[in-house]
């Protein structure tokens, strides 16, 4: 692995559409972002698209899965479509390797996080067979799509995604779904506060947790935005932090830029040093 210029394996599935952001966003950070665009318009199309991201998730440090609308944002079809073509056998062995044997990290934004739920990724930490008492996410309490800047909180910084922030940090983020509430059984949410895993919430303009549509436009249970792998090195967040960049927002103020990248190439390089 070369420490100045690690790769990331950024797959584009039908109806994803933030490709560019996430890729610009690596860019930034001095990483060298691959677009593996996954074609089905054939079975042909379909497995030879399989290969390539599977090539390319082998010579990665880094997979991002990004946003959008993945399966048109049909109920219930939103990253159904990533979560099935990733249990193809040679990806799932590539992914498993990525993160058990080579240290490597996933993120997962929006669609991605939604992905990463359905794989048992998160909050697993590997691909594995989901059930009733597993974590979700489903259709936002309000009915419909959202789209809007909220405020989110550092929870948990002891991601090497989030090295760079602080505990109870306040982040602006824009977010567009209509699928993104998090809903998850009791006792598996003690499970997550006691192992650290949320790593962000929705909070009020006090930057309290609130369960209030202004502030958490979807109902998620504990107003969880995000949340990581018991380890650390996978995170999922349906707020869109790849959507920065400059004049952006300017008549929205506040902080945006969560740094991850930054923080993930920092922990790829301490590996090697």
């Amino acid at each position: 692995m070369q420490a100045d210029k690690p790769k990331v394996a950024i797959p584009v599935f039908p109806g994803t559409n933030c490709e560019y952001d996430s890729a610009k966003l690596c860019e930034k950070a001095g990483f060298e972002p691959q677009i593996v665009v996954i074609r089905n318009q054939s079975a042909e199309e379909l497995s030879e698209s399989a290969k390539e991201l599977e090539d390319a998730i082998k010579e990665a440090q880094i997979l991002f899965i990004p946003g959008g609308f993945s399966g048109g944002d049909e109920p219930e079809g939103s990253g159904k479509f990533i979560a099935s073509f990733l249990r193809n056998p040679g990806l799932t062995e590539a992914v498993t390797d990525l993160v058990e044997n080579r240290n490597g990290l996933v993120l997962g934004i929006c669609n991605g996080f939604q992905a990463l739920i359905k794989l048992g990724l998160l909050p697993y930490g590997k691909i594995t067979e989901t059930d009733e008492t597993s974590p979700t996410l489903t259709y936002n309490s309000i009915g419909r799509h959202q789209s809007q800047i909220v405020n989110t909180k550092i929870k948990s910084n002891r991601s090497p995604w989030l090295s760079k922030t602080e505990v109870d940090e306040i982040y602006r983020v824009p977010i567009s779904h209509g699928e993104g509430r998090f809903i998850v059984n009791e006792e598996v949410l003690q499970e997550l506060i006691d192992n650290d895993q949320i790593a962000t919430q929705y909070v009020d303009l006090n930057g309290n947790p609130s369960m209030k549509t202004d502030f958490n436009p979807n109902g998620s249970v504990y107003a969880i935005e995000g949340i990581t792998s018991p380890d650390g090195k996978i995170l999922g967040k349906m707020g869109h932090s790849e959507r920065i960049g400059k004049n952006l927002y300017k008549n929205v103020p506040g902080k945006y830029d969560m740094k991850l990248f930054e923080s993930a190439k920092e922990y790829l390089n301490s590996l090697i040093n």
